[in-house]
C-alpha cells in the first residue's frame, strides 16, 4: 500500500469584519493563540473551547509557529482596534456615574 501525502488548508475562517475565526465556530484566532501563548496545551484549548475541533487548533497553532511575524502583525492590529473602539465607547459613556448608582443602590439595601 503507498502512502500518498494530502495537503490540507488551514481552517481559518474570515469574517464580514475581517476577524479570522476558527472552522465553522465563532472562536477567534486570537483566543486559540492568547491560549496557547499562556500555557495551554492544544487539548486544554479544545477542553475550555468544545465547539473546536482538535485537529483545527493543531492547524492554527501550526500556522502560528511557521508564520509569527505575519500572525503577531495581524493580532497586534486587531488590539490596536480593539482598544480604540473600547477608547470610543468609554469617552461616550460616564461609568463613574453608573458606580456612584450602583454603590447607592447597595447602600439602600443594607
Amino acid at each position: 500500500m503507498e502512502f500518498s501525502i494530502a495537503t490540507k488548508t488551514v481552517p481559518f475562517v474570515n469574517d464580514s469584519e475581517g476577524i479570522i475565526r476558527i472552522g465553522d465556530t465563532r472562536v477567534t484566532l486570537n483566543t486559540v493563540i492568547t491560549a496557547f501563548k499562556n500555557g495551554s496545551t492544544c487539548e486544554e484549548i479544545v477542553y475550555q473551547y468544545p465547539v473546536l475541533k482538535l485537529a483545527d487548533v493543531y492547524s492554527a497553532i501550526s500556522y502560528y509557529l511557521n508564520d509569527q511575524d505575519r500572525v503577531e502583525s495581524y493580532l497586534e492590529k486587531h488590539d490596536r482596534l480593539a482598544e480604540s473602539i473600547k477608547e470610543n465607547i468609554q469617552s461616550h459613556f460616564d461609568t463613574k456615574m453608573i458606580r456612584e448608582r450602583l454603590l447607592k443602590r447597595k447602600n439602600a439595601k443594607e
